[in-house]
């Protein structure tokens, strides 16, 4: 039954978006505003198909329906119901099921949002292409990756059961869903600049519409990526939290372009500059995260992020290629009428500023591309393996976001067009003089190295920076009787939540990696070890068992209070897996992982420990937190203010009210 509703679900779903795009190609090009309106129905019923595959497979885990082959490799009757749920984007093909069900909701949230404009040519085409991509990702599963395929041979009285490293941490139910959610949520610009590139109107009118949808999903991948690096931290037992594994990489290509984008896009929006940037940006974004998809479900990295080696691989990357071609033609085509009307005036300006960052976000992505595919091509080329490890990385990624820092401290104070020396002043006192007692103090304290002062300095001088701004926000918003809370939401405040939640996180990167400390020792039962003002005690062995897993676990005492570092076995696994423990506080985490021990530990046993001594490390979390709630923040309505330049006011067609007659000029 699970099969038969699958199968239908996903060719529902199929059929529903071929009838969609055809309907809307037909009503767009024979001019037909009923047959663009009728279009947006397929939208509804994709969904419908993507909602029933879900709950057939969902249905199969839970159930443990080992007729289904992807159920009898990723799940058993042991594995607990949290992890035979969170099972579906555990494996290749219940990861394609859960992007194709996310990018059909997106799609249908587009369609319904936009529902009052169902016959608007511009929201037609962006229906279509968004239905053109969620046909490719519904074709996929009715070939190479179909999760509902049977068992071959006998069905099996048990599964394999789940990887390991997949069954015994919470945030696995969390992390993939948030680094999809911004990964698949990118599709929604970019279909509404693909139109509008079709169209001709290639105003400001879509790129309004389409702000929230934008900033919303660069939220989720921010805390997807944050939460991927936390998991990493807490399960692989090597200390670290980012290696510039190429799947990690995969993932902060698109963050680091769509962040370019997002502030690019207040540019436009206010100047009318940029046009041909920003659209180039939204391609790219789109194309990374095809590309990050084909990395991590292909077969051709090697990581402990990625899936197995797939069928899929091809069609990924003939849809990447596709989506590359596609942005560069149409933006050819419509050279002409992407021409800015205005340029900008003054380098001491907030769009000089918003430039420099946006060329700092593309020379860093450009680096994390370097270091990710080299290696591949060569591979291909050579039939040679290499590696390109953190020394590449850090060389030329540290000093780019040192001066990201800079410029995230200066742009927020500057005004539009030409800065006023005395107006610089004026607002960057009070942040320059907090920055300046930070350093001090710093100094002071024993911090040496460039690069951990400027970082220490710049946040300081940034976080001042946008804690002003709030205050400021606060006042004018208590004045007006607005209320704290409408003080803080809106584009420029949430911005600045934002900023000083990135702020935190480079304090706490920059501290963890500079001045952390390790060693590898060996315990006696009994033994005490001081170790970089941390008392650790090794008070035994002990035996844990769960219905899915035997665990050796050495138990010690650090600073008085209890953890236990171990070696886990879970059913259907032949290799035990690490456990590391960690005592977390604001100040810093003690991290301990078993390098060495028996193979089955008795009480009076010792065990060689791995101890990472890292500073600040908590605070890349609540990092994180901040900058995605910032988001969240900036995507709500803020208060209008009446525009006082006549350039920056809204004109209809920026709104999209007024569609821009076929030859005219933008």
């Amino acid at each position: 039954m699970n099969a038969t509703l699958g199968h239908a679900g996903v060719l529902l779903s199929t059929f529903a978006s071929l009838a969609g795009i055809a309907t809307l190609a037909v009503g767009l090009l024979r001019h037909r505003p009923d047959l663009v309106a009728r279009g947006r129905v397929y939208v509804y019923v994709a969904l419908g198909g993507m909602v029933l595959a879900t709950f057939a497979l969902e249905h199969a885990l839970v159930t443990h329906d080992f007729s289904l082959a992807f159920v009898a490799a990723d799940n058993s009757r042991q594995t607990p119901l949290l992890f035979s749920v969170t099972g579906m984007w555990s494996g290749l093909q219940g990861s394609i099921l859960l992007w194709s069900l996310i990018l059909a909701g997106y799609i249908a949230f587009a369609a319904f949002h936009f529902r009052r404009r169902a016959s608007d040519p511009l929201v037609g085409w962006a229906l279509l292409v968004g239905l053109a991509v969620s046909c490719f990702f519904f074709s996929l599963m009715l070939g190479p990756s179909d999760p509902f395929a049977a068992t071959v041979g006998a069905i099996p009285a048990d599964g394999t059961g789940p990887n390991p490293l997949l069954q015994d941490n919470l945030l696995i139910a969390f992390h993939p869903v948030f680094l999809y959610l911004g990964f698949v949520g990118f599709t929604v610009p970019f279909a509404f600049a693909v139109a509008s590139l079709v169209t001709g109107r290639v105003g400001e009118g879509w790129l309004l519409e389409t702000r929230r949808f934008t900033v919303l999903a660069w939220s989720a991948l921010t805390l997807g990526i944050v939460l991927g690096a936390w998991w990493s931290y807490q399960e692989l037992g090597w200390g670290g939290f980012w290696g510039w594994d190429p799947v990690e990489n995969a993932a902060l290509l698109p963050w680091l372009t769509a962040t370019a984008y997002i502030h690019s896009a207040m540019v436009q929006e206010r100047r009318g500059l940029l046009r041909v940037w920003n659209i180039s940006l939204l391609v790219a974004t789109f194309s990374l995260t095809i590309l990050g998809t084909f990395l991590t479900r292909s077969g051709v990295t090697q990581s402990v992020h990625s899936f197995t080696s797939s069928g899929i691989g091809p069609a990924l990357i003939g849809l990447f290629a596709a989506v590359v071609a596609l942005g560069v033609g149409l933006i050819g085509w419509r050279g002409d009428r992407l021409h800015a009307p205005g340029t900008i005036d003054s380098p001491v300006s907030r769009e000089g500023a918003f430039l420099v960052n946006n060329l700092l976000f593309a020379a860093f992505a450009a680096v994390v591309l370097l270091g990710t595919v080299f290696p591949l091509f060569v591979q291909a080329i050579d039939q040679q393996s290499l590696t390109i490890g953190r020394p590449f990385f850090d060389a030329f990624t540290v000093p780019l976001g040192i001066a990201l820092l800079f410029f995230m401290s200066v742009a927020p104070v500057l005004p539009w067009r030409k800065a006023a020396p005395g107006v610089l002043r004026r607002r960057l006192a009070v942040p320059a003089w907090i920055a300046a007692a930070v350093l001090v103090a710093c100094v002071a304290s024993g911090v040496r190295g460039l690069t951990p002062l400027a970082a220490f300095g710049l946040g300081a001088f940034a976080a001042a920076v946008a804690g002003r701004q709030l205050v400021l926000a606060g006042v004018a918003a208590h004045r007006h009787g607005f209320g704290l809370w409408r003080g803080i939401v809106g584009r420029a405040n949430g911005g600045m939540v934002a900023h000083i939640g990135i702020v935190v996180i480079a304090v706490g990167m920059t501290a963890a990696t500079s001045f952390a400390h390790s060693t590898e020792r060996s315990f006696r039962p009994g033994e005490v070890v001081v170790f970089d003002g941390h008392r650790l005690a090794f008070v035994g062995w002990r035996k844990v068992s769960t219905p899915s897993e035997v665990a050796s676990e050495a138990v010690f005492t650090v600073d008085g209070a209890r953890f236990s570092p171990g070696i886990g076995t879970f059913d259907g696994s032949l290799e035990g897996t690490p456990i590391p423990a960690v005592d977390s506080s604001v100040v810093d985490d003690v991290y301990l992982s078993i390098a060495s021990a028996p193979a089955d530990p008795r009480p009076g046993d010792g065990v060689t420990l791995d101890v990472y001594v890292q500073p600040l490390v908590l605070w890349l979390w609540v990092g994180g937190g901040i900058t995605a709630g910032g988001g969240v923040l900036s995507a709500l309505p803020g208060r209008r203010r009446r525009p006082t330049d006549p350039v920056s006011a809204p004109i209809p067609e920026m709104l999209g009210e007024v569609p821009v007659p076929a030859g005219a000029p933008s």
